[in-house]
């Protein structure tokens, strides 16, 4: 349920180069179009309506027997069918538009109709005659508002069709999200309208590119780069540099997809250049493919099965390739020429190369030439290049010498005339001066030279608008040393980098050193983005309280999140159909800003904690802790905007580690995801093995991780724990193993465990343990799974674990232990659900399955209503899956006892509870509390057992403690359950008259009176005999249960007996009598 970490993208360079040997890609097969189809749909402001369509075929199409058929609200047919008129030709488009839409709109129309026209939640079709061509909506679905959502919402906005649909949706039943096949622009755009960019039939044509010079690993910092060669103006954005792993011995291993970086259109020489960060490329054995087609993600392995060849259908083809082999035995190269050890007679592989001349494709080792180590060719390093090395050149023509130093283009000189920071920062996102030589000065507020920014940020007195920023990052790799509190002149070329506006010097001159710095401009949260753009460089602080919110990448990017509050998942607070759930999700991302460490570097040591001091377990921080007065830089890279922190903040303790919740009763029932926790070690030096291993990679890893999980499952003490996230053995060997070290914490055989064997089809599985001193399991272990209700697919969600326990006083109640599937991965047939993620229509379909099952006893023991939901369900409490197991009659445990402020999991900063207690309507009575134990959910990763990207001084940041043992915090739920019920209810029935003095033969009325009563409730009373002593003609009718009719027969006795029930179904009677006559009282007596 994870991001995958910071993105790379491009920068241009230039310089004059000879094309030499390009290759050229073949393109991707594109489906041949024969029909027309819906390109866009305009639902703007007042009657601005349109709908245009496309011929993308290779001839002109007559429209007569088309039609464009309107659904409203959900409706299952059509109420409106508009018929087209003329001819569309081949690759154009023909707009249709409502008549009562405004004159400009109606300058675009071919064809102007009349009719009440659709909203944005309402279907378009496009028929030939009576067969659909294409659907835009889901035909008898009513999506609400609109269909989608945000930018490709439906409603107020121009939507546009992407360009490589060719064929239009025939099915108007599927489902539908705008997301999926267009592109939204703001209400009234209708620059689009009447042509329509298509790459649909014939190939498009087929650009060339290399990879011509790349950078790995260099002295010191690492100046990382790789460029591409190409045609000049080519189109690159289909195009992607995958780094992949070709080390054995680190984590994850080869194969595995470690970075991703894009390219802009190559310029006028042909050049496209990605400038990294360092610590980006690997520095050992990698390969870099030049890929086309469907973009594979951060951390995807693109050889499953190790067999050091890219694996078939992943989608992408490789245009170029090369590789670096640092020799190691085991690693492993993938496609293109291999540069390893001694490729050209040295000793060590390459840290970068260069193809001499420029282009040259061979495919052998013979075009490339490695890259001087000493960084000879880069600005301010004077490097010591050699025979046989090339000099260091993005952005410029390769060469076996270093270029001779251009004059710079700008002068540095504090006597100079310069420009104001805020006319190169402008008002807007963008540097209105990109391109251009500057030539600024200001006072160095921030220095980052060191760490992989390499630059610093420089302000001057500004001009007072708000909207501009007075200050800039000036790039300057190898630049002169500059220290805080000197005035430089800085002499540049203005970029945009990452969305951040940059001088990447030429020269600068120091004219002091020692001034005092400006006072750092307040800022204060919540704020716009265009707020927050305009302090861009500048040296800020923030006076607020702000909560610690989000630490994910605490540890492999020493950035942290926070904000005004700490903040909740929208749909742990709203439904997903609320408005204020998507309220809240904006004002979550207006009320926070990331905090960053002023490095780029991965796993930086030391980690350093807000308050500017190294992090340790001693000065550790946690969720919803407190900084105060953040001030640094106001920096923007990597897509985010972050304060790159001058001094440390002041930090306070606010959410100290709780004691092990007190939730009453004399049991505890807990759940506990153990993340992982697997016998099977999972070798970090092969991926085959990840369909069956996802834990501790090592012996040393795996003694850390029981260690803490154990910690934690001896504090809570519960009578039982269910179990999520743990192997799922043919033996049951992980639950047996971690009872078995639970139970040597704890000095003797506390608990004993479910033995199930492997069940479901996942590796991980649910489980239980339990105390045998204190509860029973009764009966077998029964499953919740596809077998029992199709709904719940066992590809999806693990098998529901359900057990019925029995305390000592012959209470009983029944454990349900799920774990449902995740929002992280799409399930097929099922669009995103903007809200509720992945998957939620799988989710929902088990809890209401589940809810199904439980109501038919599966385990027997007639605990219907007494059960206990506990587990890693994967949704909000707002969620659909939840809201359908309330609906069923379940209680909300967390939610009862804890309140809307209930978490055990926090997602990208927000907190809510994926993990939950769920009582039956019979067992709500004997719960006497319930609460997260929020040891995980709010401690940075860093502490915890996992070494795979750690440096040694973070590993030796653990302690075999409970926090951190999981990343989902355990759900404690107490019970005093009621013992069953073993008495019978008392009932006295009395018949009014008793006695009958006059036995004259006639009817008399009887009223028989019924006092019943039970210990524990509810008692029923039924009439369950009437009867007589058998005189002749004693007759009795009943008129209702109470009152009868006997006849005055001297010596009758009438008998009414009436039978008490209570609700555990124990029973006792009575009898009221009638007697007739002194003879009947002697014969009675």
């Amino acid at each position: 349920m994870r991001r995958s970490h910071r993105a790379t993208v491009a920068v241009i360079a230039s310089g004059a180069i000879a094309l030499t040997g390009l290759i050229a890609p073949s393109a991707m097969a594109v489906e041949t179009p024969t029909e027309l189809l819906i390109s866009e749909v305009v639902e703007g402001s007042g009657n601005n309506k349109a709908v245009e369509v496309f011929n993308p075929t290779a001839s002109a199409v007559d429209l007569s027997g088309y039609s464009i058929r309107l659904y409203f609200n959900g409706a299952a047919a059509s109420t409106l069918t508009v018929p087209l008129a003329g001819t569309v030709a081949a690759q154009d488009a023909f707009v249709l538009v409502n008549g009562a839409a405004g004159d400009t709109l109606k300058a675009f129309g071919d064809q102007i109709t009349s009719g009440n026209w659709f909203n944005g939640d309402d279907v378009i079709a496009l028929y030939k005659g009576d067969t659909p061509v294409d659907f835009f909506g889901q035909v008898a679905v009513d999506p609400g508002t609109e269909w989608g959502s945000g930018a490709t919402g439906g409603a107020d906005a121009t939507l546009r069709r992407h360009a490589d649909v060719c064929v239009g949706d025939t099915d108007g039943a599927d489902a539908f999200d705008p997301a999926t096949q267009w592109d939204g622009f703001p209400v009234d755009a209708f620059d689009g309208l009447g042509a329509h960019t298509a790459e649909c039939g014939a190939e498009p044509p087929t650009p060339t590119a290399v990879i011509n010079e790349f950078s790995a690993s260099t002295a010191g910092d690492d100046v990382e780069y790789v460029e591409l060669l190409s045609t000049p103006g080519t189109d690159l954005a289909g195009y992607r540099v995958l780094e992949i792993e070709g080390d054995a011995t680190t984590t994850p291993a080869f194969g595995t997809v470690d970075e991703v970086v894009s390219f802009p259109s190559a310029d006028a020489t042909g050049r496209a250049l990605a400038n990294l960060a360092n610590g980006a490329l690997e520095n050992g054995s990698l390969s870099l493919l030049l890929v086309t087609g469907t973009i594979p993600a951060l951390g995807s392995d693109i050889d499953a099965n190790d067999d050091s060849v890219i694996d078939d259908g992943l989608g992408f083809e490789v245009v170029d390739a090369i590789a670096v082999h640092d020799g190691g035995a085991s690693d492993r190269t993938y496609g293109g020429t291999g540069l390893g050890v001694a490729y050209d007679g040295l000793s060590f592989a390459p840290g970068g190369a260069s193809r001499i001349p420029d282009g040259t494709d061979t495919d052998a080792t013979a075009d490339w030439v490695r890259n001087d180590f000493d960084l000879a060719g880069i600005p301010g390093f004077p490097g010591t290049l050699a025979a046989g090395e090339a000099a260091n050149t993005p952005g410029a023509a390769n060469s076996l010498t270093v270029p001779p130093v251009e004059p710079p283009p700008g002068e540095a000189g504090c006597d100079l005339e310069n420009v104001s920071i805020s006319s190169v920062q402008g008002s807007g996102t963008a540097s209105p001066r990109v391109g251009e030589i500057v030539l600024i000065e200001g006072a160095v507020v921030g220095d980052f030279q060191v760490g992989g920014f390499n630059g610093y940020f420089v302000q001057d007195a500004g001009d007072g608008d708000p909207a501009t920023s007075d200050g800039v990052f000036v790039y300057a790799p190898g630049g002169a040393a500059v220290s805080a509190g000197d005035v430089v002149s800085v002499a540049g070329e203005v970029k945009e980098f990452e969305n951040l506006t940059e001088i990447e010097a030429a020269d600068i001159e120091i004219c002091a050193t020692g001034a005092a710095l400006p006072a750092p401009t307040e800022f204060q949260l919540p704020a716009t983005p265009a707020q927050r753009e305009a302090l861009e460089g500048m040296y800020v602080t923030l006076p607020q309280d702000l909560a610690i919110l989000e630490y994910f990448e605490f540890a492999r990017f020493g950035t942290i999140d926070v904000g005004v509050t700490r903040q909740s998942t929208p749909t742990a607070r709203y439904l997903p159909t609320d408005p204020a759930a998507t309220a809240l999700a904006a004002a979550n991302l207006a009320e926070r800003i990331t905090i960053d460490d002023g490095r780029s570097s991965q796993n930086p040591d030391p980690a350093i904690h807000p308050n500017g001091q190294e992090f340790t377990l001693a000065n550790t921080f946690r969720g919803g802790d407190l900084v105060t007065d953040v001030t640094g830089v106001f920096d923007e890279r990597f897509g985010t905007y972050a304060i790159q922190p001058t001094t440390g903040a002041t930090y306070t303790a606010a959410n100290p580690r709780p004691e092990v919740p007190e939730v009453g009763g004399d049991l505890v029932v807990s759940s506990f995801n153990v993340l992982n926790y697997f016998t099977t070690l999972d070798d970090p030096t092969t991926s085959a093995d990840d369909d069956i291993a996802r834990g501790a990679n090592t012996a040393e890893e795996f003694e850390r991780q029981e260690a803490k999980i154990v910690s934690a499952l001896a504090e809570i003490d519960a009578d039982v724990f269910g179990l999520i996230e743990i192997e799922n053995n043919a033996d049951s060997q992980a639950l047996a193993t971690l009872t078995a070290a639970l139970n040597d914490r704890l000095g003797s055989d506390v608990y004993d465990y479910i033995e199930t064997g492997k069940i479901g089809t996942d590796v991980i599985t649910t489980a239980l343990m339990y105390k045998p001193a204190e509860v029973t399991p009764v009966g077998d272990f029964q499953l919740m799974d596809q077998a029992k209700d199709p709904r719940w697919l066992d590809s999806r969600n693990r098998p529901g674990l359900t057990q019925t326990f029995e305390d000592a006083d012959g209470g009983t109640f029944t454990v349900v232990v799920d774990h449902l599937k995740s929002k992280g991965s799409a399930c097929t047939g099922e669009a995103e659900d903007p809200l509720q993620g992945n998957c939620n229509l799988v989710r929902t379909n088990a809890a209401n399955a589940l809810a199904d099952w439980l109501a038919t006893d599966p385990t027997g023991q007639s605990t219907v209503g007494r059960e206990l939901i506990i587990g890693d369900l994967n949704a909000y409490d707002k969620e659909d899956p939840i809201t359908a197991l309330t609906a069923k009659g379940y209680t909300d445990l967390n939610l009862k006892y804890q309140g809307e402020d209930a978490y055990s999991y926090v997602f990208d900063g927000q907190q809510g509870y994926l993990d939950h207690a769920l009582a039956g309507p019979g067992l709500v009575a004997d719960v006497r509390g319930a609460s997260p134990w929020n040891i995980n959910a709010d401690e940075p990763s860093l502490i915890d057992y996992d070494m795979s990207f750690k440096l040694p001084a973070q590993d030796a940041l653990f302690a075999p403690d409970p926090y951190r043992s999981s990343d989902h915090d355990p759900v404690l739920v107490g019970l005093e359950l009621t013992p069953p019920d073993t008495t019978a209810p008392t009932i006295e029935a009395v018949a009014l008259p008793s006695f009958i003095l006059v036995p004259n033969n006639k009817e008399r009325t009887v009223r028989v009176y019924v006092d019943a009563d039970d210990d524990r409730g509810e008692v029923t009373v039924e009439l369950t005999d009437v009867s007589t002593n058998g005189k002749p003609r004693a007759k009795v009718t009943q008129i209702d249960d109470r009152t009868f009719s006997v006849t005055a027969v001297n010596g009758a006795v009438y008998r009414f007996t009436y039978t008490a029930t209570d609700a555990a179904g124990n029973t006792e009677t009575d009898t009221a009598f009638v007697v007739v006559g002194i003879r009947g009282l002697i014969e009675f007596l």
